[in-house]
């Protein structure tokens, strides 16, 4: 844990030059069956390549606010903090039409199209593939992405006192994001005393700080990691609990 870190972005950072290696966000769908693992380093690459993407393609600039309608999703986190790389405003599930861009998942499409600004539409599909026909007034993000740039340098340096997320209508700064998911992962602990942080199961929707946390924000501050389970519910008797055991996670929030 860095003290300097500010953002959500040098938490990313700081887990990059600590352990690159370690595993940061495991994703199941239980609907699908997909199961993707990513590293602090592929995850840290899709980072890079969004805000890339969204800093250039998109020519979002800090103070913009981007609404993000998805679930929790591994894309999702890769968004949330592709936006704070860029000090783009993270706004979940807000509102489309007062928006500067909309990210929209397949369900959401039809809301997202209230925005007048940048449509970008993800299919969420296995292995982050395309949608078999592009949306009609969307970009696709399994097309546009690829190509960005693998490493990211904002044009502005992005002001953590400055509003960076938005969730369940609670606007709150870079800063506060940071301390907030810093108390959080100080709650969950290290079980057993050993050393790095604790791993999560998450079964929680990203719509609330708690979901944000548990899934993503909280590993980050606390050199942990998270295992984001979509469908959860999908699971049969004894599925979670053998999903615990093979993942070997440490605390369970659903």
């Amino acid at each position: 844990m860095n003290a300097n870190d500010r953002t959500p972005a040098d938490l990313l950072r700081s887990a990059l030059a600590s352990d690159p290696g370690r595993p940061l966000v495991t994703f199941y769908d239980d609907a699908t069956g997909e199961r993707v693992e990513l590293s602090v380093a592929t995850f840290a690459n899709w980072v890079a390549k969004t805000a890339n993407l969204l800093q250039g393609d998109l020519s979002a600039e800090p103070g913009d606010r981007a609404v993000l309608l998805l679930p929790a999703h591994w894309q999702t986190a890769v968004w949330l903090l592709a936006c704070s790389s860029v000090g783009v405003v993270a706004d979940v599930g807000g509102d489309p039409a007062s928006a500067d861009l909309v990210v929209s998942g397949p369900d959401s499409l039809d809301a997202a199209r209230a925005c007048s600004g940048e449509r970008i539409a993800l299919a969420l599909r296995p292995l982050g593939g395309r949608f078999p026909q592009p949306p009609d007034g969307f970009a696709d993000y399994a097309v546009e992405v690829p190509g960005q740039g693998d490493r990211f340098a904002p044009y502005a340096p992005v002001d953590p006192d400055e509003v960076a997320l938005v969730v369940d209508g609670v606007e709150l700064t870079g800063a506060e994001v940071v301390a907030r998911a810093r108390e959080d992962a100080g709650r969950l602990g290290r079980p057993g005393g050993g050393e790095g942080g604790v791993r999560v199961l998450s079964g929680l929707s990203y719509g609330t700080w708690d979901g944000l946390s548990a899934g993503l924000f909280a590993a980050l501050a606390g050199g942990g990691s998270v295992v984001l389970c979509r469908n959860l519910e999908r699971l049969g008797d004894g599925g979670l609990e053998k999903r615990v055991e093979d993942e070997r996670v440490g605390v369970v929030r659903r």
